[in-house]
């Protein structure tokens, strides 16, 4: 094969080998923007109907008001994962694939973990140790995923406070500070409202798939597998 036919297949394979990602990243990335027009718009309606002067898009997406909209989303998705990950450890759902199997509750030893003595050539190399790196690197994904969601619960906190005291002042009311702002109705319901609806949603595809089926996904048992069958993938 040619130097450039190897270049293109190259290519081709980091876009299929990466397709989730990249989908899904973009995805992202038009949504947000797409929110960002539109409370761009909303803003604008409010700052009018107040008798302020309209702003631009630029000077939007800077304001506290997008930024506790943004925040508000990430740290409850972060949540969700969080709490699947660390929860999946030690609870089970009969049936579903996003459990795993009845018999392997708990962290599993170091042979079905394939750390330490037991780690393969392909093994990441923190795996294969036996010092605090491994201790670290089995805990990483949770740890991550869980700093993720206490640095965005924090953003939160402090641009909802931003955007609270704005209000307070355009009402000619005094501003709070952050420790009686994170006790007020408007941090809390800002909150309670992910919070529930991400909970909601992994416990209804954790029972879901137990009876239902969607052919091609790892998210899904194969179409014939019994309901009964657990940790089973697609």
């Amino acid at each position: 094969m040619s130097r450039q036919g190897q270049d293109r297949e190259r290519r081709g394979s980091f876009w299929r080998d990466n397709s989730l990602t990249l989908a899904f990243g973009g995805a992202f990335l038009i949504v947000l923007l797409g929110q960002a027009l539109a409370g761009h718009a909303e803003f604008n309606e409010e700052l009018t109907v107040d008798g302020l002067q309209r702003i631009s898009l630029g000077q939007y997406v800077t304001t506290s008001d997008f930024a506790v909209d943004v925040t508000e989303n990430w740290q409850s998705e972060f949540l969700q994962f969080s709490l699947y990950i660390f929860g999946t450890v030690w609870l089970v759902q009969r049936g579903s694939p996003e459990s795993k199997e009845l018999h392997k509750i708990g962290t599993e030893s170091d042979r079905e973990q394939r750390v330490g003595d037991h780690a393969t050539q392909d093994s990441p190399r923190w795996a294969a140790s036996k010092d605090w790196r491994q201790g670290v690197y089995a805990r990483s994904l949770g740890l991550v995923m869980g700093g993720v969601f206490l640095l965005s619960w924090a953003a939160q906190s402090i641009t909802g406070m931003a955007a609270y005291d704005e209000q307070q002042l355009r009402r000619l009311q005094a501003p709070v500070g952050w420790g009686d702002y994170v006790v007020t109705p408007d941090f809390w319901n800002r909150t309670l409202q992910n919070w529930q609806s991400e909970l909601l949603a992994v416990a209804a595809m954790v029972i879901l798939s137990v009876y239902l089926r969607q052919r091609g996904s790892p998210e899904s048992k194969p179409v014939g597998a019994a309901h009964t069958s657990t940790g089973v993938e697609g």
